[in-house]
């Protein structure tokens, strides 16, 4: 099928607001701001070489999704991560808003750090429905797994993240126990 110019051309301008939600994403997945930033540009490519597969009635924020998960367990996590060994996490401050005050960032940088910690799985999950905002059948969807697996996930994820309440902000007062 051709695609007209247009068409393409109203794609790739589609495109351009979504960025930093996919590459908030390729973080989720890889831990590496480098590989984040590949994984980003690899995605967008695809999807402009595979335009006349996007349908106008679907999201296109979840359909980059799918792209750039489908590119990361094809092609970076066999080529990085089996040939490195590992990962090496990401710092706090590619992803948190430096213009907030400082104990607001300080419990963002504390929460980023223990999300990074999280096993792939469940960063991916957290990621798409607390930071991204979709909803669990769009991230089941988007991660090709059964909703009761995204739930699960985030039951878990949020048990590792309870100890992180507002009791840990700086000048907060402890909870009576």
């Amino acid at each position: 099928m051709i695609f007209r110019k247009d068409k393409a051309a109203d794609l790739r301008a589609r495109i351009v607001p979504l960025l930093p939600g996919v590459w908030r994403f390729a973080l989720s997945l890889s831990g590496r701001p480098d590989i984040a930033d590949d994984l980003t540009q690899d995605t967008c490519l695809r999807a402009l070489e595979r335009a006349h597969q996007w349908r106008e009635n679907q999201a296109l924020a979840g359909w980059l999704l799918i792209i750039c998960r489908s590119i990361w367990l094809n092609e970076v996590r066999a080529q990085t991560v089996r040939k490195t060994g590992g990962m090496t996490s990401a710092k706090a401050h590619d992803l948190v808003d430096q213009t907030v005050g400082p104990e607001t960032r300080l419990f963002a940088n504390q929460v980023f750090a223990r999300v990074m910690e999280l096993p792939e799985a469940q960063r991916a999950t957290v990621m798409l429905v607390y930071v991204q905002q979709f909803t669990y059948s769009e991230a089941a969807e988007i991660l090709g797994i059964p909703i009761g697996t995204v739930m699960s996930r985030l039951s878990t994820a949020r048990a590792a993240l309870a100890t992180l309440n507002d009791t840990q902000l700086p000048g907060a007062k402890a909870k009576p126990r």
